[in-house]
């Protein structure tokens, strides 16, 4: 026994920025990041915005989907690189907002939260310890990029994406693992005044190599997936969506091509989000799920990639 989604939301801040607006202050343009990266704009917090709250907003819609009374949630995960606090959870926050006491904890796997934070619910489930459950994956990367790293910037938007979970048997296989690297991807903790440390520190902001993160995606994306359909006891083309973590159209392209997965069961949304790191997935599953494209019985294959460097593949049943 391991879950099944009954519902699915998302949220994402009003503002819109293109990728002329982004030309204004940056050297850059629309056509140099579009033909890169397949990004045509992104959703970027404001004043008076938090991810806190965008992760609540995502939440209560998919409570909405499932039908489902918040207290019947017995825990809420949330996948995040940062909250609005270190301390307390966002999940702990988000529990609050929706009016609950239940166990609340984050966890962070960067990019591949969601598919880490689904594969963290199913032992609750496996345990008896649940019946039913929540996962937020929110990010607000517009507050972890330097905005003056035109290779980075242009990358990043802000979202939350949420399912609602109950037990079942939709769980077919997955696969998460990780490969300790610092130096391709990272982003500096914040750190105190201790008047007894006079390390210098680097800024708070997110560094990444593109060409390293490029050549382990690749592999990553198309080995994870390859293998988690085997698990499953699948062939590739059994499978009817496949929902790729939306970093940079490049790299979906270029697993696309190692993998016998027809291209037409790829599904996208990076051109209006960018990569919203965790969230872009279930984001995305929710824009399926609400335009109907989602039908009882289909195959699912989710895949990510992100800061640890971690890696997440799983395939589920609708």
């Amino acid at each position: 026994m391991n879950f099944k989604i009954i519902g699915t939301g998302s949220a994402r801040p009003a503002c819109v920025k293109t990728n002329d607006d982004l030309a204004e202050f940056l050297d850059t343009s629309d056509e140099w990041i579009r033909t890169r990266t397949g990004i045509e704009e992104r959703h970027v917090m404001q004043d008076g915005e938090s991810i806190s709250q965008l992760a609540t907003q995502a939440a209560q819609a998919a409570l909405k989907n499932a039908g489902t009374d918040p207290k019947e949630l017995d825990f809420i995960i949330c996948s995040t690189i940062r909250g609005d606090y270190i301390t307390p959870s966002m999940a702990c926050i988000v529990a609050r907002n929706l009016g609950v006491q239940c166990m609340a904890f984050d966890m962070n796997a960067a990019c591949s939260g969601f598919i880490y934070a689904l594969d963290c619910a199913t032992g609750y489930f496996e345990r008896g310890r649940a019946q039913k459950g929540l996962i937020v994956s929110a990010e607000a990367m517009s507050k972890m990029v330097d905005w003056q790293d035109r290779a980075t910037c242009v990358l990043f938007g802000d979202a939350a994406g949420a399912v609602v979970l109950e037990k079942g048997e939709n769980l077919l296989a997955s696969k998460l693992a990780s490969d300790g690297n610092v130096e391709v991807l990272n982003i500096p903790h914040v750190y105190g005044n201790s008047p007894f440390s006079s390390d210098e520190h680097k800024p708070s902001y997110l560094f990444m190599d593109g060409h390293g993160v490029y050549k382990f995606a690749v592999n990553a994306m198309a080995t994870g997936l390859a293998e988690t359909i085997a698990a499953a006891g699948l062939k590739q083309d059994e499978v009817d969506h496949v929902l790729p973590h939306q970093a940079n159209m490049r790299i979906i392209q270029a697993a696309m091509k190692k993998l016998d997965i027809p291209e037409d069961r790829y599904r996208t949304n990076i051109a209006h989000y960018g990569n919203t790191s965790s969230a872009c997935i279930p984001v995305l599953l929710d824009e399926l799920n609400q335009a109907g494209m989602l039908k009882r019985g289909q195959i699912l294959a989710l895949t990510a990639f992100g800061g640890g460097l971690t890696t997440g593949a799983m395939v589920i049943r609708w």
